[in-house]
């Protein structure tokens, strides 16, 4: 029982720890497309983690199941949100910033 607390609050920690970097990430990052990106990330693994770390409290019942579909969905609809948002961003003639010097 100790052992699986142990597991537990290290995935939670984990996830917050990620999460909390992402919300850092989003607040230093320079313009849209990089912040995009930080969020994007670190959001998906935080939660992710989190949701792990609640699925060994729970233990096999169906609120596991319950937290196993809550994942498949944030797998799939988090990276396709980051998606639509930098499509949208670039059809409405947001650039991004490079490096790259005119001359």
């Amino acid at each position: 029982m100790m052992l699986l607390d142990v597991v537990t609050w290290l995935f939670l920690t984990g996830g917050a720890a990620f999460s909390v970097i992402g919300g850092i990430g989003i607040l230093r990052m320079p313009e849209f497309y990089s912040r995009l990106h930080g969020g994007g990330i670190t959001d998906t693994l935080g939660a992710a983690l989190i949701i792990f770390g609640l699925m060994f409290q729970t233990g096999l019942t169906l609120a596991t199941v319950k937290l196993a579909i809550i994942l498949f969905f944030l797998f799939v609809v988090s990276p396709s949100s980051c998606h639509a948002l930098a499509k949208s961003a670039i059809m409405q003639g947001l650039d991004p910033v490079t490096d790259k010097k005119d001359g």
